[in-house]
């Protein structure tokens, strides 16, 4: 790995500075992005109603996209579903 540069002069003798505080931040935006549309938890098309009923009767409903997609609210919604079925991620809602 190299270090960028601070600055890229373009041909046209303009320069672009290296923008930090755009390094730093993360994927999501900064309000939370809530509520999102988990696409590594989701299932087939044809099992979409198969999961909403398993949300329900677990008392966790939960909206399920057509193409079976979970969509979670917030992070506790997320974190109550994903420990329903059993799943970990990156940011440990076991």
């Amino acid at each position: 790995m190299g270090q960028a540069p601070e600055t890229i002069v373009l041909d046209d003798g303009s320069e672009i500075l290296r923008d930090r505080r755009a390094e730093w931040t993360g994927s999501r935006p900064a309000g939370g992005g809530w509520p999102i549309e988990c696409y590594a938890s989701g299932v087939n098309a044809n099992q979409a109603q198969e999961l909403r009923d398993f949300f329900k009767t677990h008392g966790c409903p939960t909206e399920v996209t057509a193409n079976g997609d979970p969509v979670y609210r917030d992070a506790n919604h997320r974190k109550r579903a994903l420990k329903l079925r059993g799943f970990c991620d990156k940011a440990s809602y076991c």
